[in-house]
């Protein structure tokens, strides 16, 4: 796992010549081959599906968990990374794997029940990590001091939480069912046991302005974070959202409106956290809007376009950087 005196040598600088720092060339770069992620359905549940704190869930969250197709919960996990292998393959040149507890909450469970997944998962030649997504409040001490006891026989060791927003009227909205204390609470804990963490952001939250958004990039940049995962806020077949947006209740952002509200957002942002995912994924028979969401490449484009009309970069209003006097891209 690197450290963070490491990082800055995967850092070149000008990002391979992109305005951001990007999760996927910073892997690329480090292990000299492609790394991707396997995505793993442990068969957990959420504390707000099952009566803990709700029944509903959050209001974007499918019955899925937001699981990829290539994971499944009726398969073992072995299966699973192995489906997704096959999925994945695309030449015959070497890839290494993260193994990925993406979904529901991969942390609601006993730490002894916790590890035997784990294990499982990591008990493949060719994964070199693990990556785990949770909820800020799904991790209790002895869980954390498990994922720590990866930290010598994992290159990447990740926790991936979802923190939305840092507005309480926006995680009310969203039935998170946790407060903006719990993500803080979370990140010093993990980070106090040197645990790389990923914030999940969503931006376009109904009730939430442009200087909301602007306030939850500056409480992020204020953190000691590692990596931020963006979604743009997208409509899920069968979800509450989609009961809503189908009354008229969820204005949605255009494809514009995000891809400029994202470039502010990192522009405030450390030069050197590293951005997991530029926009939200979903089946396109499963999703009901935006529709543009499935155009991921447009999205990728005409954001690094857009920095470039600009002028800008990945921590250009970063107080942080500015402090250091560090400019990374030009």
């Amino acid at each position: 796992m690197p450290r963070e005196t490491d990082r800055e040598l995967y850092n070149p600088g000008k990002w391979f010549g992109k305005p951001y720092y990007f999760f996927g060339d910073y892997l690329l770069n480090r292990y000299g081959r492609r790394i991707l992620k396997l995505p793993v359905n442990a068969g957990l549940i959420c504390p707000n599906r099952d009566g803990t704190l709700g029944q509903g869930g959050c209001i974007f969250c499918s019955d899925d968990g937001s699981a990829s197709p290539a994971a499944g919960v009726s398969r073992d996990i072995k299966t699973q990374m192995q489906h997704a292998r096959i999925s994945f393959k695309r030449s015959n040149s070497s890839t290494r794997y993260i193994a990925y507890f993406q979904a529901y909450t991969n942390t609601y469970g006993s730490a002894a029940d916790l590890r035997k997944l784990y294990d499982t998962a990591l008990d493949e030649e060719d994964v070199l990590g693990l990556m785990i997504g949770t909820r800020p409040d799904c991790l209790s001490d002895e869980v954390v001091e498990l994922i720590q006891s990866y930290i010598d026989s994992t290159d990447e060791l990740w926790v991936e939480l979802g923190m939305q927003s840092m507005h309480e009227k926006s995680l009310t909205w969203l039935n998170r069912g946790h407060s903006h204390k719990d993500t803080r609470k979370a990140v010093n804990n993990l980070r106090s046991k040197k645990i790389d963490v990923c914030l999940h952001v969503i931006l376009g939250i109904p009730g939430e302005s442009w200087k909301d958004m602007m306030n939850t990039a500056e409480e992020i940049a204020s953190m000691d974070i590692q990596g931020v995962k963006f979604h743009h806020l997208h409509v899920i077949s069968g979800t509450p959202l989609a009961k809503l947006y189908h009354e008229g209740h969820v204005p949605l952002m255009s494809m514009q409106e995000y891809i400029s509200t994202l470039c502010d957002f990192t522009e405030r942002l450390p030069h050197t956290v590293m951005l997991h995912r530029l926009s939200g994924d979903r089946n396109e028979d499963s999703l009901v809007a935006p529709r543009w969401g499935h155009h991921k490449g447009t999205i990728i484009k005409n954001i690094e376009e857009e920095f470039q009309r600009r002028g800008t970069y990945q921590g250009f209003l970063s107080k942080i950087n500015r402090d250091k006097n560090i400019i990374t891209f030009d």
